[in-house]
């Protein structure tokens, strides 16, 4: 799975609208997704997967500082029972893997250093 980030926003979740967000800093992104967030999420793709092994690969596309990736449970009940992967140093210009073996379950994915909405991905 490829996944582009821009300013405040991953491009294919977004079915690939590109915003256009300009952002200096993490505060930029609360601002931005604090008046857009819901009414971009109510419009983003949901991805469905089966279980198994994947590979998620991470662009940092024009964004100025360092971002990383952070796919988990949705449910903070349930984060101890299904797996997880995070990481940063997804540095301007740069591309990073994330591998994971999902099992069935509903998993959130964001990027909390160039704060992204919370996108959905199922597993089943």
């Amino acid at each position: 799975m490829a996944f582009t980030q821009t300013g405040c926003q991953f491009l294919e979740s977004e079915n690939n609208v590109d915003h256009g967000f300009r952002t200096t800093k993490a505060q930029d992104c609360e601002a931005i997704n604090a008046r857009t967030g819901r009414q971009r999420l109510s419009k983003a793709k949901v991805i469905s997967l089966k279980p198994g092994k994947y590979v998620f690969r991470i662009a940092n596309r024009d964004v100025p500082y360092e971002l990383g990736f952070w796919l988990r449970s949705a449910s903070a009940l349930k984060r101890a029972f299904l797996p997880s992967v995070s990481g940063g140093g997804l540095l301007p210009g740069k591309v990073q893997d994330y591998a994971i073996t999902l099992t069935p379950g509903e998993y959130v994915y964001s990027c909390p250093l160039n704060p992204t909405p919370d996108y959905v991905l199922m597993v089943h």
